[in-house]
């Protein structure tokens, strides 16, 4: 696991744009593992103006996303197929039908998540994972206790992770309860993962995901036996982390730097 702590968000998403653009131009056809929330947003903006402004093109890749609300209705804006949309699809070339996300509206949920399985198969598996990270340690919608070897399913979602979504919402009581998510076992199998976290509310689950034991409490926690992540934290995020420095003292020493 790599650990790279920079000033600012901004800072992270121009780092984090240079590897997907990088493994982009050397395989246009790339999987994408695309995350919803608000730690992920200012790559997607990132990616948005390179695409405007310096012709980054996308458009031979395809994305898969890691969740999706359970009871909303297809045109709701927070429903997370439409967030996507909104905030990435829509401002870069990646086709429409190369997108792909779980139902949340299937009559047969545990034939669904099996498909979206199956379809990421056919697809050849995620090259690039991006991920967020709830306060709680949660990765994709794996609350504090799920299986570490997880595949897609249906969840209930713990009351913390729901109001820390109600700032999307009108309510609390809006936020749906269930969402079906990828697994911790399905987003292992991802070639490379990118976790961006920032704000001092991620300090003590970004301490945990780096330099905690492995444990079904804080569920990010299995990425530490990932062969290819890279954890980005802005100053507040990685506040709590014990070893900054070495870090620090790796990012700026690495080979080729």
């Amino acid at each position: 696991m790599d650990v790279v702590v920079l000033p600012t968000p901004a800072d992270i998403a121009r780092a984090a744009a240079d590897r997907i653009a990088d493994i982009v131009s050397q395989r246009p056809d790339t999987v994408l593992g695309l995350a919803t929330g608000s730690s992920p947003l200012p790559l997607y903006q990132e990616l948005a103006r390179r695409h405007r402004e310096e012709g980054l093109s996308l458009a031979q890749t395809q994305a898969f996303l890691l969740d999706e609300y359970v009871g909303l209705p297809a045109d709701h804006p927070e429903a997370y197929r439409n967030v996507i949309d909104r905030e990435f699809i829509s401002l870069v070339d990646i086709p429409r039908e190369a997108v792909n996300s779980p139902s949340g509206t299937a009559e047969d949920m545990t034939a669904a998540c099996a498909a979206y399985e199956e379809a990421m198969r056919a697809a050849g598996g995620v090259d690039i994972q991006i991920l967020g990270i709830g306060t709680d340690g949660h990765i994709a919608f794996n609350e504090p206790a799920s299986a570490l070897t997880s595949r897609t399913r249906l969840t209930t979602l713990t009351k913390q992770t729901r109001a820390d979504n109600a700032r999307f919402f009108n309510s609390l009581e809006e936020v749906p309860m269930h969402a079906v998510t990828q697994g911790l076992g399905t987003i292992m199998e991802a070639r490379e993962i990118l976790l961006i976290a920032t704000g001092t509310s991620k300090a003590e689950a970004v301490a945990q995901l780096v330099e905690g034991p492995i444990s079904a409490l804080w569920p990010a926690t299995v990425l530490q036996n990932h062969q290819h992540t890279t954890v980005f934290v802005d100053e507040e995020a990685g506040a709590n982390l014990q070893l900054r420095d070495y870090y620090a003292h790796v990012h700026h020493n690495r080979p080729g730097a």
